[in-house]
């Protein structure tokens, strides 16, 4: 089948390079955003999913909206049988989704109707689910409430942030992509109506909600942490001045008053509503991440201060 690959991050990179790689199939374009700036020095810089396809002699499309008729005029002379879809970033009105002959397919990151929405992976973690995994549907108007044509399954593991475990199901859901593919090409895949039961919505998780509450459970904040890894990325304020947190790890003991932190050979323990957590990658305002210790012996902590 002629196809035409719409995606953006790095996320998105294996299922590009399946189908590249895919009999059968030629993609003959890649849809992407925009170049956009991004790090220290605001460099304006191309997507990785627009790299890989330049890399590999595909036509690069970067339209600022799906809906521009510029791009709908192009789309429509590629010819295009399919357009699967991997965290493109961008809504696609209806008159984008009229122009393949299969539609757009979508892999998103969740066992749909579970986790619908922008941050599946991140809330997967937060609340604390056993199994997640990547599910292909038919894109419609609703949001990712379209027909399936197959899933596979993710164990999560308890140290698992969200870049863990989503390069795990990126490189699971390129090959579901690719079998979708071929399902639809040789007829194979119809695909079914999503189940009523088990929605759920995935919001998007801004900074503020990556600020730690120490006043929760332990668990929470462990979650919490691991789901904000390493984006919007974990944080809390102490003297004043806002400090970026990697993963903690769960103790046992509950000495400590929530946000009260503590310093010792053993490590650097924060009190929170049920048990202490231990600190592990710690970032300063203007400094690079280092080991909670070393932010501990340069910030000498004084007994009964606190992070919040």
């Amino acid at each position: 089948m002629r196809l035409a690959f719409a995606g953006t991050p790095a996320a998105a990179v294996p299922s590009l390079r399946a189908l590249l790689d895919a009999p059968g199939h030629e993609v003959v374009a890649a849809i992407t955003r925009p170049p956009a700036r991004a790090g220290r020095g605001r460099r304006t810089t191309s997507s990785p999913v627009a790299d890989l396809a330049a890399e590999a002699g595909v036509p690069v499309l970067t339209p600022h909206k799906p809906g521009d008729a510029e791009f709908l005029e192009q789309l429509r002379g590629l010819d295009v049988d399919v357009c699967p879809v991997v965290a493109y970033g961008a809504l696609l009105p209806q008159r984008a989704l009229d122009v393949p002959r299969h539609g757009w397919v979508n892999l998103h990151f969740s066992l749909l109707p579970a986790w619908r929405g922008a941050a599946p992976v991140q809330h997967a973690i937060l609340h604390g689910d056993d199994v997640t995994g990547a599910t292909t549907f038919l894109i419609e108007a609703g949001l990712d409430t379209g027909p399936v044509f197959g899933v596979v399954t993710e164990t999560i593991r308890p140290t698992d942030t969200s870049g863990d475990l989503l390069e795990r199901l990126a490189l699971s859901g390129a090959g579901l992509l690719r079998a979708t593919m071929d399902g639809i090409a040789d007829g194979s895949l119809v695909p079914r109506p999503q189940e009523q039961d088990g929605v759920s919505i995935a919001g998007k998780i801004t900074v503020d909600d990556a600020r730690v509450p120490w006043d929760s459970p332990a668990r929470h904040v462990d979650r919490l942490v691991r789901a904000c890894t390493p984006a919007p990325g974990a944080w809390t304020v102490f003297r004043g001045e806002r400090l970026k947190l990697g993963p903690v790890r769960v103790r046992g003991a509950n000495d400590l008053r929530p946000g009260e932190v503590q310093a010792s050979r053993s490590g650097v323990a924060v009190g929170t509503a049920t048990a202490e957590v231990e600190l592990g990658l710690v970032q300063p305002p203007g400094k690079r991440a280092m080991p909670a210790a070393d932010w501990a012996r340069g910030a000498r902590i004084a007994d009964g201060e606190t992070l919040g």
